[in-house]
């Protein structure tokens, strides 16, 4: 069976989930990776639910995603979620354009940030990490990238790569696998489709079904031993086809 997951936000617009776990399982998806708010409208009998439905179609969430004012503001709420759907990594996804730094220094500064709000997940055994989208390989007035210097300031953070938003952020992945494999624990595994296509998906497309090369990739990857490969699309037409032209795909890689 392969061991490959599916990001649920990719299903946000096909509800309930409760329809897409059964699909999920029979393709042959192993996990699934969750997202702030989908988190934020349950409670503790909610969250047991999922849980529950997860157990029932044979998926765990070993790894999640956490919007930084959650994980700021309330730390001990982030670790109650992340105990009871069973998740062993947190991925910090993302930064609001007016919240993002301007310059080198003040972008060491966030990864410091990141570092300190991943404590208390660290002491209590959980990974904790950044997750990747496309400004963060802008290149700044010093020649460094936001990347390099989120990592510079956090020393401790690991990477789920988003290796569709390298590319899209004009970046190399095959240099940027090489120089922070060590760090990758996650990698989301999405396709961009042939310039000019798929513009009601965003220019995204389904696995194997665009132009990241992702047999190459996978053979760069594998040398770190990454443990979670996740499907993502951002704006799949139709989930159903996402699901099994995907992994039937990864299965050939």
């Amino acid at each position: 069976m392969s061991n490959f997951g599916f990001q649920l936000y990719s299903a946000r617009n096909f509800q309930p989930f409760t329809n897409i776990y059964p699909l999920l399982a029979k393709a042959g998806y192993t996990h699934v990776e969750g997202y702030g708010a989908m988190y934020a409208a349950l409670d503790d009998e909610g969250l047991n639910a999922l849980r529950a439905d997860l157990d029932r179609n044979g998926l765990t969430m070993p790894t999640g995603h956490f919007g930084l004012d959650l994980l700021e503001s309330d730390p001990t709420r982030a670790l109650k979620i992340a105990r009871l759907l069973g998740i062993e990594a947190v991925y910090c996804p993302y930064l609001l354009p007016d919240m993002r730094p301007k310059d080198a220094s003040n972008w060491f500064s966030f990864g410091q940030r990141l570092q300190e709000v991943g404590k208390p997940l660290r002491d209590a055994g959980l990974t904790f990490g950044w997750h990747n989208h496309d400004f963060e390989f802008a290149t700044l007035e010093d020649g460094s990238t936001p990347q390099e210097q989120i990592f510079a300031g956090g020393p401790e953070l690991v990477w789920e790569a988003d290796i569709a938003w390298i590319i899209r952020g004009a970046a190399d992945p095959f240099a940027w696998i090489e120089s922070y494999g060590k760090r990758i624990t996650a990698v989301h595994v999405k396709d961009i489709a042939p310039a000019g296509t798929n513009t009601e998906e965003d220019g995204w497309a389904d696995v194997g079904q665009g132009t990241v090369p992702w047999k190459d990739l996978m053979a760069a990857l594998k040398a770190y031993g990454v443990r979670h490969y996740i499907l993502e699309h951002d704006n799949p037409k139709d989930v159903g086809r996402l699901i099994k032209r995907s992994i039937a795909a990864f299965n050939t890689y």
